[in-house]
């Protein structure tokens, strides 16, 4: 039976706000791929790490949940409250859970006196070529991500953080880890629901330097001196074509990404953690010029630069009302500048032969704040900032 993506997936899109997860529900963004090799310039002076908050690049555990917020709090003083308790909540978080808040850029408008001490780099998410964005699933002036052992724990934490007097959630999405586990360098691994792992490229999380030059903000940028410590956090929901995937064979779907469905092999490589070689395949024979880990990373000194930390979970949420499945991805990434990093990677996946089977429908751009302390206050070195 053959079933034309676009068609199919833009029928969805609608269908997501009417399931059990959407925004007045109380049930408790690429697609695998790989990164290349750290940069060998040499390391940049590091952010103390007391100044980063939990949940960017520590291991993430097997269930989380992403919800986004508008603010509704009276001036500067309600938005320091709603984040002091909101930095309260991540302090109460037990052993391998975390809460994590990013603020979007629509916090900095006028209702703050903040406009002047935006990120350079935070804007609206924009719709890219092929996105079919919805609105309700879009944005927002804060985002709290909770991770935990188990989605009810996850679920619990973020229903704490819903509490917090000020806030109006406007979307949440829980998210789940299949074949969850940490290699070496504290570098995530996980298996999508297209049934391939990923992670192999990822970066390793423990590796300070590399999250020094890749991910955190550092002091004596030309950010605002406030964001040192923080990170940009892209989050993207992606639906995913489940019928159309399922109907094609094993070796269509690996070359659609570029790895073996197995043991998660580049095409024409052993090991998973085999470097692709595409200096000796380049008219991609071995692994298609379309497919995602090539699309995603080239492998070029060019591309280094756009390496992202990539910590995301697969969704699965009731089915539709017209009884297709609503599963995919909730792709999360960090980096200190998104349009090197995100934006670029994700204008050279347009044309991929993964396109077909995926919709992105929903997700922003955000800021994630720079820690807390051992007080959780967050947010007090914007405010501080604005005087």
């Amino acid at each position: 039976m053959q079933i034309r993506r676009r068609p199919l997936l833009a029928g969805l899109v609608g269908a997501v706000a009417a399931t059990s997860c959407g925004p007045e529900s109380e049930v408790s963004s690429a697609p695998p791929g790989g990164s290349g090799s750290p940069a060998v310039a040499p390391p940049p002076s590091p952010a103390a790490p007391a100044t980063h908050q939990a949940g960017v690049t520590t291991v993430p555990p097997a269930a989380a949940e992403v919800a986004a917020y508008r603010i509704t709090a009276a001036g500067r003083d309600g938005l320091a409250d709603v984040l002091r308790r909101l930095g309260a909540e991540a302090a109460k978080a037990g052993d391998g859970e975390t809460l994590t808040v990013s603020v979007g850029a629509s916090l900095f408008d006028r209702r703050y006196g903040l406009a002047a001490l935006r990120p350079r780099r935070l804007t609206e998410m924009p719709a890219f070529p092929s996105d079919v964005l919805d609105p309700a699933w879009c944005h927002g002036d804060l985002t709290v991500q909770t991770c935990a052992a188990t989605p009810e724990r996850a679920a619990e934490l973020a229903a704490h953080a819903a509490r917090v007097p000020g806030l109006e959630r406007i979307w949440r999405m829980p998210g789940f880890r299949p074949g969850n586990e940490t290699g070496r360098g504290g570098r995530a691994f996980t298996t999508n629901l297209f049934g391939f792992r990923e992670g192999a490229g990822n970066l390793e999380a423990e590796d300070t330097a590399l999250m020094d030059r890749q991910v955190w903000v550092r002091p004596g940028t030309d950010e605002p001196a406030w964001t040192a410590g923080g990170t940009y956090q892209v989050v993207r929901l992606i639906r995913f074509a489940m019928p159309l995937w399922d109907a094609d064979p094993v070796p269509k779907q690996e070359a659609v990404i570029g790895r073996r469905k197995d043991n998660a092999a580049p095409l024409g490589a052993a090991r998973e953690t085999d470097t692709p070689d595409y200096a000796h395949d380049p008219e991609g024979r071995t692994i298609s010029l379309d497919s995602h880990i090539r699309r995603a990373n080239p492998r070029t000194p060019e591309s280094d630069a756009s390496r992202i930390l990539r910590r995301s979970y697969s969704y699965r949420l009731d089915r539709d009302a017209t009884g297709n499945e609503n599963a995919g991805l909730l792709f999360v990434c960090y980096q200190h500048d998104v349009e090197q990093g995100f934006a670029t990677v994700q204008r050279r996946l347009h044309g991929e032969a993964l396109e077909k089977y995926v919709l992105p429908f929903g997700g922003g751009y955000y800021f994630t704040l720079p820690g807390g302390g051992a007080a959780g206050d967050l947010g007090a070195a914007l405010l501080a900032a604005a005087g």
